[in-house]
């Protein structure tokens, strides 16, 4: 989806730039080129954008002048289509095994704005600074949540965790990503990474952690996995 939005951008002047939150290259390597993208696909072992951008979810996005100025905090970013809605839309839920159905169910429960946030793309490209949809600094500061103690540490709990998942020490580092979870229980990408790394390409229920993406959209429901794209 975003290589179709990048063609139709990049000869007016924007570039998309998207980043994979993979703590191993290798996980993240088929998709990027699956994707045959022309724009810059990058791979953030570090998680070093959800600390600088404050991103908890996949997909979110910033958007960056010309002169290096973040115009739109981290929100969620569906630029002109929902591949979710796309995936499952023609799916009879009644043919699937219980598991899948109920999964499925939540997923289709999901609420995302597609259009709206390519037509605020659109009109940023086209008006720049004086597009109603590019916000001011103190616009920008106000979106922008305040990272409480909670959230700092959980941050320092999440790289402690990558730092001894790559230095082969994937018990040592549980507990920091359980720390994580429970001190930002809305940063999905957390969670996400964590269950891929005890069943790489599954995020249901395991025996290590205390939680699986099922049980913990539906604790918050599923329309509110993504917050409502705001102009």
């Amino acid at each position: 989806m975003w290589q179709e939005l990048r063609a139709e951008v990049k000869p007016r002047g924007l570039e998309i730039v998207t980043v994979a939150l993979d703590v191993n290259v290798e996980d993240a390597r088929p998709f990027v080129l699956a994707a045959n993208a022309e724009h810059p696909s990058l791979i953030d072992q570090a998680h070093v954008t959800d600390e600088l951008f404050g991103f908890i979810n996949v997909p979110n996005a910033v958007w960056i002048d010309e002169e290096g100025m973040i115009v739109r905090p981290a929100e969620a970013a569906f630029p002109g289509r929902s591949p979710i809605s796309e995936q499952f839309e023609s799916i009879d839920l009644s043919t699937l095994p219980e598991n899948l159905r109920d999964l499925l169910g939540e997923v289709k429960k999901i609420e995302t704005d597609p259009e709206g946030y390519k037509v605020a793309i659109l009109d940023w490209v086209e008006h720049g600074a004086d597009s109603k949809f590019a916000l001011s600094p103190d616009e920008v500061v106000a979106r922008s949540d305040p990272r409480s103690i909670d959230v700092a540490t959980a941050a320092a709990e999440f790289e402690l965790a990558q730092h001894l998942q790559r230095a082969g020490e994937p018990d040592a580092a549980i507990p920091h990503f359980k720390a994580a979870h429970r001190l930002q229980p809305d940063n999905w990408t957390y969670k996400r990474q964590a269950w891929h790394l005890v069943a790489p390409g599954s995020q249901e229920a395991n025996d290590v952690y205390d939680s699986c993406w099922i049980n913990d959209v539906k604790a918050i429901g599923a329309e509110n996995y993504y917050p409502p794209f705001v102009p």
